[in-house]
Protein backbone atom coordinates (compact mmCIF):
# COMPACT_ATOMS: atom_id res chain seq x y z
CA UNK A 1 0.00 0.00 0.00
CA UNK A 2 1.32 3.61 -0.48
CA UNK A 3 1.77 6.55 1.85
CA UNK A 4 -0.10 9.77 0.56
CA UNK A 5 1.97 12.24 -0.63
CA UNK A 6 0.40 15.37 0.73
CA UNK A 7 2.78 17.92 -0.96
CA UNK A 8 2.66 15.91 -3.97
CA UNK A 9 -0.68 16.70 -4.08
CA UNK A 10 -0.71 20.51 -3.14
CA UNK A 11 2.18 20.85 -6.01
CA UNK A 12 -0.98 19.22 -8.49
CA UNK A 13 -3.64 21.92 -6.78
CA UNK A 14 -0.59 24.92 -7.33
CA UNK A 15 -0.83 23.81 -10.60
CA UNK A 16 -4.31 23.43 -11.73
CA UNK A 17 -4.80 26.67 -10.12
CA UNK A 18 -2.22 28.40 -12.03
CA UNK A 19 -3.58 26.93 -15.13
CA UNK A 20 -7.16 28.07 -13.82
CA UNK A 21 -5.96 31.90 -13.62
CA UNK A 22 -4.08 32.01 -16.92
CA UNK A 23 -7.01 30.53 -18.61
CA UNK A 24 -9.40 33.12 -17.11
CA UNK A 25 -7.01 35.73 -17.73
CA UNK A 26 -7.30 34.85 -20.93
CA UNK A 27 -10.28 34.43 -21.44
CA UNK A 28 -10.77 38.38 -20.18
CA UNK A 29 -8.20 39.69 -22.39
CA UNK A 30 -10.12 38.04 -25.32
CA UNK A 31 -13.59 39.65 -24.23
CA UNK A 32 -11.65 43.39 -24.27
CA UNK A 33 -10.65 42.81 -27.82
CA UNK A 34 -7.15 43.83 -27.06
CA UNK A 35 -5.43 41.38 -30.10
CA UNK A 36 -2.52 40.95 -26.57
CA UNK A 37 -1.73 37.64 -25.72
CA UNK A 38 -0.50 36.80 -22.18
CA UNK A 39 3.15 37.06 -22.87
CA UNK A 40 2.64 39.82 -24.65
CA UNK A 41 0.80 41.15 -21.60
CA UNK A 42 3.52 40.26 -19.04
CA UNK A 43 5.80 42.62 -21.38
CA UNK A 44 3.90 45.65 -21.08
CA UNK A 45 3.35 45.41 -17.43
CA UNK A 46 7.14 44.85 -16.69
CA UNK A 47 7.97 47.66 -19.15
CA UNK A 48 6.03 49.92 -17.14
CA UNK A 49 7.74 49.46 -14.02
CA UNK A 50 10.92 50.80 -15.68
CA UNK A 51 11.74 54.16 -14.83
CA UNK A 52 12.82 55.23 -18.46
CA UNK A 53 12.77 52.88 -21.51
CA UNK A 54 15.19 49.46 -21.01
CA UNK A 55 16.89 47.33 -23.46
CA UNK A 56 15.65 44.23 -24.83
CA UNK A 57 18.20 42.74 -23.03
CA UNK A 58 17.14 44.24 -19.83
CA UNK A 59 13.84 42.78 -20.56
CA UNK A 60 14.61 39.85 -21.00
CA UNK A 61 16.53 39.77 -18.08
CA UNK A 62 13.71 40.52 -15.85
CA UNK A 63 11.52 38.20 -18.02
CA UNK A 64 13.70 35.74 -17.48
CA UNK A 65 13.76 34.60 -21.14
CA UNK A 66 16.34 34.55 -24.01
CA UNK A 67 16.61 38.17 -25.96
CA UNK A 68 15.06 36.30 -29.08
CA UNK A 69 11.78 35.83 -27.93
CA UNK A 70 11.61 39.34 -26.58
CA UNK A 71 12.31 40.67 -29.78
CA UNK A 72 9.55 38.69 -31.03
CA UNK A 73 6.86 40.10 -28.37
CA UNK A 74 8.23 43.13 -28.95
CA UNK A 75 7.58 43.17 -32.91
CA UNK A 76 4.28 42.08 -32.23
CA UNK A 77 3.68 44.68 -29.64
CA UNK A 78 5.42 47.27 -32.08
CA UNK A 79 2.82 46.40 -35.22
CA UNK A 80 0.15 47.13 -32.69
CA UNK A 81 1.51 50.55 -32.06
CA UNK A 82 1.93 49.37 -28.16
CA UNK A 83 5.71 50.04 -28.06
CA UNK A 84 8.37 51.62 -29.94
CA UNK A 85 12.20 51.36 -30.27
CA UNK A 86 13.74 54.26 -29.52
CA UNK A 87 17.29 55.23 -29.79
CA UNK A 88 19.07 55.63 -26.78
CA UNK A 89 20.20 59.55 -26.45
CA UNK A 90 23.97 58.15 -25.01
CA UNK A 91 24.43 55.66 -27.62
CA UNK A 92 22.60 55.89 -30.85
CA UNK A 93 23.37 51.83 -31.24
CA UNK A 94 21.48 51.18 -28.43
CA UNK A 95 17.48 50.82 -29.37
CA UNK A 96 15.63 51.13 -25.90
CA UNK A 97 11.59 50.00 -25.82
CA UNK A 98 9.38 52.72 -24.68
CA UNK A 99 5.33 52.34 -24.06
CA UNK A 100 3.39 54.14 -26.82
CA UNK A 101 -0.20 55.91 -25.46
CA UNK A 102 -1.97 53.25 -26.98
CA UNK A 103 0.42 50.95 -24.84
CA UNK A 104 -0.68 52.67 -21.74
CA UNK A 105 -4.02 52.46 -22.54
CA UNK A 106 -3.81 49.08 -22.91
CA UNK A 107 -2.37 48.20 -19.77
CA UNK A 108 -5.63 50.01 -17.99
CA UNK A 109 -7.66 47.63 -19.67
CA UNK A 110 -5.21 44.62 -18.97
CA UNK A 111 -5.20 45.57 -15.34
CA UNK A 112 -9.12 46.00 -15.59
CA UNK A 113 -9.21 42.20 -16.80
CA UNK A 114 -6.56 40.99 -14.22
CA UNK A 115 -8.93 42.74 -11.73
CA UNK A 116 -12.02 41.09 -13.17
CA UNK A 117 -10.37 37.57 -13.47
CA UNK A 118 -9.01 37.95 -9.87
CA UNK A 119 -12.56 38.89 -8.64
CA UNK A 120 -14.17 35.60 -10.60
CA UNK A 121 -11.09 33.55 -8.88
CA UNK A 122 -11.61 34.39 -5.45
CA UNK A 123 -15.59 34.67 -5.40
CA UNK A 124 -15.60 31.84 -3.02
CA UNK A 125 -13.40 33.06 -0.23
CA UNK A 126 -14.43 35.30 2.31
CA UNK A 127 -12.52 38.49 3.90
CA UNK A 128 -10.76 36.17 6.36
CA UNK A 129 -9.70 33.51 3.66
CA UNK A 130 -8.38 36.08 1.55
CA UNK A 131 -6.63 37.53 3.88
CA UNK A 132 -4.96 33.95 5.15
CA UNK A 133 -4.71 33.19 1.89
CA UNK A 134 -2.61 36.55 0.72
CA UNK A 135 -0.81 35.96 3.44
CA UNK A 136 0.30 32.33 2.50
CA UNK A 137 1.46 33.08 -1.08
CA UNK A 138 3.46 35.30 0.58
CA UNK A 139 4.89 32.79 2.22
CA UNK A 140 5.38 31.17 -1.05
CA UNK A 141 6.23 33.56 -3.32
CA UNK A 142 9.06 34.46 -0.43
CA UNK A 143 10.48 31.60 -0.11
CA UNK A 144 10.77 32.31 3.64
CA UNK A 145 9.00 30.40 6.83
CA UNK A 146 6.73 32.87 9.09
CA UNK A 147 5.70 32.31 12.47
CA UNK A 148 1.95 31.67 12.04
CA UNK A 149 -0.40 33.97 13.98
CA UNK A 150 -3.11 32.43 15.74
CA UNK A 151 -5.93 34.74 15.84
CA UNK A 152 -7.77 32.94 18.75
CA UNK A 153 -4.47 32.66 20.86
CA UNK A 154 -4.62 34.65 23.83
CA UNK A 155 -1.78 37.46 23.70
Amino acid sequence: MTTPDPDGLLAEQLLRLTRRVHRIQKRHLVRRELGITPAQSRLLRTLAHYASPPRMADLAERLEVVPRAVTTLVDGLETSGKVRRVPDPANRRVIRIELTDDGHAALRELHAARRAAAEEILAPLGDEQREVLGELLNTLVDGTATTPQHRDAPC
